[in-house]
């Protein structure tokens, strides 16, 4: 099979699911009015730590009840503030279908050593059976497995009158799908994400329950500083109100501002969310032609829009060994990027082999176009290769 090589280049080629594709129309000149060298507990630095806080809130349109705090070491760090603060009360259900909820199985079971846990669990392109889930527990769970390109439907599956917290790890869903924050208790995402803003700042995002549990309950676990967010019992309100627990990047927090200026330009959640959609449309209609790709994700209905993850069907690639399988899909992605037509989209390294695009707002549905075109052409001469090596 030949198929000639495209004639143009995708306007940006970073596909990467994290850090992710900056805004359209991105430059350094965006950044000229940070608060470099001032503390960010200076009037200015307070100032845009809260505007950072109270734009994540008009943007995702999160409730005026809810509490929204900038936290330290990204998404990870959230989701283990949480872990760690609020779990050990009552039971916990783990849920799991790919390497970074597979983390969090690890936290509380094995550092955490909770005993009354109960972990559902599914293979890459699939989603456990969420109708198992006891609803007088505590859940842990991603909302879009980015390593996996699977993510739940909706929220349906949880009660509103549930006794237990729910806790969910919505890093690559936030600002490109719909969460439905009245069964959300607990929510974290990190800047470099569907924003494409800069690395290591999380959000944590607090529902009255979870507040109340913060509260209540003292842990039996020695509580790092990094983590601790009451005092005597009560909330910490400071590092909800931009006062942060360690120091922040100002540059970031620019960079951050910045992205959620623009997300406000595009039409808030429900244009970022639309974007999304016409992103991952495109990968949908190039799958449709193409017969050697498919979606890892089995069922529509959940398959990301954001973290898009396909493998390969031919069999002179499937019938491979699973290494060789590997340096296949490196081979082709190196081919791709030596010609600057498009960066960072391989699998993630517990996923089976295959390709993951990334597909939130801020790319393109053109660019996503001619990637697609550029993978074409690299499958025919990685193969062809394959062939003449064998």
């Amino acid at each position: 099979m030949t198929v000639a090589k495209p004639a143009s280049r995708p306007t940006v080629p970073h596909f990467s699911s994290g850090p992710c594709a900056k805004r359209p129309g991105w430059t350094p000149q965006n950044l000229k009015d940070a608060a470099l060298g001032r503390s960010h507990r200076a009037k200015i630095g307070k100032a845009k730590l809260k505007l950072a806080i109270e734009l994540t809130r008009e943007v995702l349109e999160i409730p005026a009840d809810y509490k929204i705090g900038i936290v330290p070491a990204s998404d990870t760090g959230a989701v283990e503030m949480a872990l760690w603060s609020l779990l050990g009360a009552r039971p916990v259900t783990m849920i799991a279908w790919e390497s970074f909820g597979e983390g969090w199985v690890t936290d509380v079971v094995k550092q955490l050593k909770l005993k009354d846990v109960t972990t559902l669990k599914a293979d890459y392109g699939e989603l456990p059976d969420l109708s198992r889930v006891d609803q007088a527990s505590d859940i842990v769970f991603t909302w879009n497995g980015t390593t996996s390109g699977v993510r739940v439907p909706n929220a349906d599956w949880i009660k509103a009158n549930r006794e237990g917290l729910t806790i969910c790890d919505a890093t690559s869903a936030a600002f490109a799908q719909p969460l439905d924050w009245a069964k959300l208790d607990v929510v974290t995402f990190s800047w470099q994400k569907a924003l494409g803003g800069e690395g290591s700042h999380g959000m944590l995002i607090l529902s009255p329950r979870a507040v109340a549990r913060l509260e209540s309950y003292t842990p039996p676990w020695p509580m790092p500083k990094i983590f601790r967010m009451t005092k005597g019992g009560k909330l910490i309100g400071g590092i909800f109100e931009g006062e942060t627990i360690n120091t922040p990047s100002m540059l970031c927090v620019e960079d951050y501002l910045d992205a959620l200026n623009w997300a406000k330009s595009v039409g808030g959640l429900k244009g970022m969310i639309a974007r999304a959609d016409a992103n991952a449309k495109v990968i949908a209609d190039w799958k449709a032609k193409t017969p050697w790709i498919d979606f890892l994700a089995k069922d529509p209905a959940i398959r990301s829009n954001t973290s898009v993850c396909l493998k390969f069907t031919d069999p002179a690639i499937t019938s491979l060994p699973a290494d060789a399988q590997s340096d296949f899909v490196k081979k082709l992605v190196a081919t791709v990027e030596k010609e600057g037509a498009g960066y960072d989209f391989a699998y993630y390294r517990d996923a089976p082999p295959g390709l993951r695009i990334w597909c939130g707002a801020t790319v393109e549905a053109s660019d996503v176009a001619l990637l697609t075109q550029w993978v074409d052409w690299a499958f025919a001469e990685t193969k062809a290769s394959l062939a003449k090596a064998a």
